[in-house]
């Protein structure tokens, strides 16, 4: 049976991995959104566990409102990404700056 404990364990091991890859990957946007929305995955899944051990549906509630913002951040994100592209013919982080108007 699983407990609290294991889903817990498995929600630090996702965001520990999301901030691995923000950390570790600094010049590619597309990895960047990847971990961002990893981490938005693993707060999701704490707040699913713990919904369900203590029977509330507040968190399971809240979770949609997360859900909510991580898809337009994803949308804008991917909308910077495609401006860039096509202005750069590159993804790197490192130049965003040239965007500047």
């Amino acid at each position: 049976m699983l407990t609290l404990t294991h889903y817990l364990v498995l929600a630090a091991v996702m965001f520990a991995i999301s901030v691995l890859g923000i950390f570790l990957n600094r010049k590619n946007v597309i990895v960047l959104l990847m971990a961002i929305e990893l981490m938005l995955l693993a707060v999701n899944f704490n707040f699913i566990a713990f919904a369900h051990y203590f029977g509330d549906t507040a968190g399971q509630i809240f979770v949609f409102f997360v859900l909510t913002v991580a898809a337009a951040e994803s949308a804008i994100g991917l909308a910077i990404l495609v401006v860039l592209f096509r202005n750069l013919a590159t993804i790197n982080v490192e130049d965003l700056g040239q965007l500047k108007g």
